[in-house]
C-alpha cells in the first residue's frame, strides 16, 4: 500500500488562514523576473554526504517549497569539465576550478521581497535544527533581477520560463564585469543587441538569460558571504542543447574567440568566469566519483 500523508484538515497552528489572502494579492505571473544562482564547494572528503543532504533534503526543505520559487535545476562539473573553465585568474572562482555544484532557480516576477523573507526565515529554522550541511563552501550565491533574454530561435522553442523544466543536457555560466558602475547599463545593451545574437546564431545554445546581482540581506545565515559585483557584474546562463565537451573547443574555448574577446575588445568590461556544466540525475549520486 503506497504511503499517504498525515494532514489531519486543520492548519496544526501555521495560520493556513492567511495563504488564502496572500494568494489573492501581488503578481503572479510566470516570467522568472528573478533567480537564485549558487556555486558551491563541498569540502573533500564530502561530496557524497553533500550530495545527498542537497538532493534528498535541501533541494526542497531550502528551496522548491518555498513560496514563489517555482522552478529549479541542479547541475554539475566533474573534473575534466572544471578543467575546461577560463579565464585562468578569475575574480569569481578562486581557483577557477571551485564550486563543482551550481543550483539555479526562478522566483516569479514581483515576489523577490516576499519569497526572501522566507527564505531567510526557513534557513534559520533549518539551521536551528542541524538540517544545514556546513562542509561546504559558497564560491558563487546571489539572488539575481532577470534583465534580458536572448534566443537562438527568436518565437519559436521553449521560452525562458521552460528552461529549468526542458531537458537541455548542458548548460555554462558566464560573468561579466563591466569597467564600473556606470557601464554596466551599455555593458547590457551592448551584449543583448550584439554579442549575444551573433554568438547565438547556428550554436547549440538555444537561449541566454542574463541577470544582475542583488546584496543578500543583512540577516542572511553567516556561512554565505556577501555578494561581490552588484554594480557592475552581470551572470550569463547559456542553455545548450548538447553536451558541453561537443561544443566547447569552436564554441566556448578561449581559441574559439567568441566570448571574452569580444567583450575586450568593447571596452566596456572583463569576462571573469565561463564554467560548463551537465544536469544531475535527481536522486542519485551519478557523476560524485568523477569530481576530484
Amino acid at each position: 500500500m503506497g504511503e499517504r500523508g498525515g494532514g489531519s484538515g486543520t492548519d496544526g497552528g501555521t495560520r493556513g488562514d492567511v495563504y488564502g489572502e496572500l494568494a489573492a494579492v501581488g503578481p503572479y505571473g510566470v516570467r522568472p523576473g528573478h533567480a537564485l544562482i549558487t556555486l558551491v564547494e563541498p569540502h573533500p572528503g564530502q561530496e557524497y554526504a553533500y550530495n545527498r543532504w542537497y538532493e534528498d533534503d535541501h533541494y526542497y526543505a531550502g528551496a522548491m517549497a518555498m513560496p514563489w520559487m517555482y522552478a529549479g535545476r541542479r547541475w554539475v562539473a566533474t573534473r575534466d569539465l572544471q578543467l575546461l573553465r577560463h579565464p585562468e585568474e578569475s575574480a569569481v572562482a578562486r581557483p577557477v576550478t571551485a564550486g563543482c555544484y551550481l543550483s539555479t532557480y526562478w522566483i516569479t516576477e514581483g515576489r523577490y521581497t516576499d519569497h526572501m523573507r522566507w527564505t531567510v526565515g526557513i534557513n534559520k529554522r533549518l539551521n536551528r535544527d542541524s538540517r544545514v550541511h556546513r562542509a561546504r563552501t559558497h564560491v558563487f550565491t546571489a539572488f539575481q533581477d532577470h534583465e534580458a533574454t536572448v534566443y537562438r530561435d527568436g518565437a519559436a522553442g521553449p521560452r525562458d520560463f521552460h528552461a529549468l523544466d526542458h531537458p537541455y543536457r548542458g548548460l555554462v555560466l558566464e560573468v561579466v564585469d563591466a569597467g564600473g558602475p556606470g557601464r554596466r547599463a551599455e555593458l547590457l545593451e551592448w551584449l543583448v543587441a550584439r554579442r549575444l545574437p551573433k554568438a547565438l546564431a547556428g550554436s547549440p545554445a538555444a537561449m541566454v538569460l542574463v541577470f544582475r546581482p542583488t546584496p543578500l540581506p543583512g540577516d542572511r545565515m553567516t556561512y554565505v558571504p556577501q555578494v561581490e559585483g552588484v554594480d557592475t557584474r552581470l551572470t550569463l546562463l547559456w542553455f545548450l542543447e548538447c553536451d558541453p565537451r561537443d561544443c566547447w573547443p569552436e564554441r566556448f574555448a578561449p581559441a574559439a574567440g567568441a566570448l571574452a574577446e569580444p567583450v575586450a575588445a568593447s571596452g566596456l568590461g572583463r569576462v571573469e568566469l565561463v564554467a560548463p556544466f551537465v544536469p544531475t540525475v535527481p536522486g542519485t549520486d551519478r557523476y560524485v566519483d568523477q569530481l576530484r
